[in-house]
């Protein structure tokens, strides 16, 4: 019977020592995400930092208050507004090291996070790791271990990165939770990433004193978004061609202007503004709308008959917000498969740009901080033009999406342009033999312009 006490007792030992094993750490922030050779960037900087852990009270250690050294790495230091960054909070020497004898298994812990947003931007982003670690031996120092996370970049200018709060989860014995955070908020900067304006947005616009006036009256024309200081021609519109009222001005310092242009042809129906020597969609703005009110006295018994046609606007719709792709195998993968829900595009500007239908894509993120990259998601593009349409729709080419984006399809530049489309595409991601079994979400982003 004291045979059987004594091992009892032993066995409760051993038990309890594994839960403070763990605690401890938890408590260190430790964890064994092995940080891929050079998934940390040279532009970004380690720092250290002041940090409290607070074990969970079963364990009966006290709070643990060290130094942490980490880093901070993102996938791009120049990303344009509207574009996702992905952002790798890595603890390179956590706060403190196993303090018991006892060895610690392999793949315990899911360390989670925040990574705090300053300057241009404000915010925080938050931050997961795999369950994965090394074994780490008895009194031995805890590996380094790595998060990954996103954010929307939503404003031009610097915006620094710096380590904040983070908590290890453990899964050895019981769930366990350790939250650790910074001391004296915020942590340094470790990383500052340059948000520049996205390109190719033509905010110009123009603006009419009057909606109509006799032939040969002046009307006043306002401009604004252009190019500061450089030479804008005004002209007059009969449909997609441009009369011969025109004049040029020069813009100012805000790119401004004013004119007073002269309109004589009395077949005109807009005006228009560009830079440049002809018109270009991406460089002017108009046509707006304006009417030549014929004052040419009719001939006896008769009535003077006039019609207008009004131009519209580029639009475009989708049939549903929402695909699921066909499931794949864990040990085989391949290519889960879908369709894009149809997008009907309407261009009922009636002139002679043409239309340019983008799409891009996130990584596709799973359990665990599980992901499959967006590089791997590709479309095979298809597009049809409703009959009658001065337009003929052209689908991109069939080829990966991934975050910098590609064409579903477009319509080219030209006299007259417009008319009904529906667009549509296979769609594919390239899924690893062995990702982690679990749901995938990733967001598909079509832009029209």
């Amino acid at each position: 019977m004291a045979l059987d006490t004594r091992r009892a007792a032993a066995r409760r030992r051993r038990r309890w020592t594994a839960v403070l094993g763990v605690t401890a750490l938890a408590a260190a922030a430790g964890g064994a995400l092995a940080v891929p050779a050079g998934a940390v960037g040279t532009a970004s900087q380690a720092v250290d930092f002041a940090t409290h852990c607070v074990p969970p009270p079963i364990a009966g250690i006290p709070p643990i208050d060290g130094t942490t050294s980490a880093r901070i790495a993102v996938d791009t230091t120049t990303p344009k507004v509207g574009d996702t960054v992905t952002v790798t909070y890595t603890v390179t020497k956590p706060a403190a090291s196993n303090p018991v004898d006892l060895a610690l298994p392999a793949d315990i812990m899911t360390p989670t996070g925040k990574v705090a947003l300053g300057g241009a931007q404000s915010g925080a982003v938050t931050v997961t790791g795999e369950k994965k670690n090394p074994p780490v031996p008895g009194k031995g120092a805890f590996p380094s271990f790595s998060m990954k996370g996103t954010f929307t970049v939503t404003a031009p200018g610097a915006i620094t990165l710096s380590p904040g709060d983070y908590n290890i989860h453990t899964s050895y014995i019981m769930e366990l939770d350790t939250p650790c955070t910074v001391s004296s908020p915020p942590a340094p900067v470790s990383e500052t990433v340059t948000a520049t304006a996205q390109p190719g947005a033509n905010d110009r616009a123009l603006e009419l004193g009057s909606a109509s006036g006799a032939p040969g009256a002046r009307v006043t024309v306002s401009g604004s978004g252009f190019t500061p200081l450089a030479e804008v021609t005004v002209a007059g519109r009969a449909g997609a061609a441009e009369t011969a009222d025109r004049m040029t001005v020069t813009t100012d310092d805000q790119g401004g202007f004013t004119a007073r242009l002269k309109v004589n042809d009395k077949a005109t129906s807009g005006i228009v503004a560009y830079e440049g020597t002809a018109w270009d969609a991406d460089k002017g703005a108009g046509p707006v709308a304006y009417t030549v009110v014929d004052d040419t006295p009719a001939p006896p018994n008769s009535q003077k008959v006039t019609a207008t046609v009004k131009s519209g606007e580029l639009s475009m719709t989708q049939a549903g917000d929402t695909v699921e792709l066909s499931a794949v195998d864990f040990g085989q993968g391949g290519a889960a498969t879908g369709a894009l829900r149809t997008v009907t595009v309407k261009d009922f500007r009636g002139g002679p740009a043409g239309w340019s239908l983008t799409g891009k894509v996130t990584a596709f993120t799973g359990p665990g901080g599980a992901s499959v990259g967006a590089d791997r998601f590709g479309w095979t593009p298809a597009c049809a033009t409703k009959e009658g349409s001065p337009s003929t729709c052209v689908p991109g080419s069939a080829g990966p999406v991934g975050g910098d984006g590609a064409t579903l399809a477009s319509t080219p530049n030209g006299a007259l342009t417009g008319g009904e489309f529906t667009v549509d595409a296979g769609l594919s991601l390239d899924v690893p033999a062995f990702t982690a079994p679990g749901s995938y979400a990733g967001v598909l982003t079509l832009t029209l312009s």
